[in-house]
């Protein structure tokens, strides 16, 4: 039995810490980049079209 209790006690601190600032900070980036790429596809697109 108390080895079934560090298992789950195992899994919900897993679940609890499933997001570190590390994951976190590149999600962020990554959308970060992806809006700039964007836009400056944007802004030539405006420029080439003037």
């Amino acid at each position: 039995m108390k080895k079934t209790n560090r298992k789950e006690k195992n899994i919900e601190k897993k679940q609890h810490n499933k997001y570190d600032k590390g994951q976190i900070f590149v999600k962020v980036t990554a959308g970060v980049l992806a809006i700039l790429m964007v836009g400056g596809t944007a802004i030539t697109l405006v420029y080439a079209l003037m």
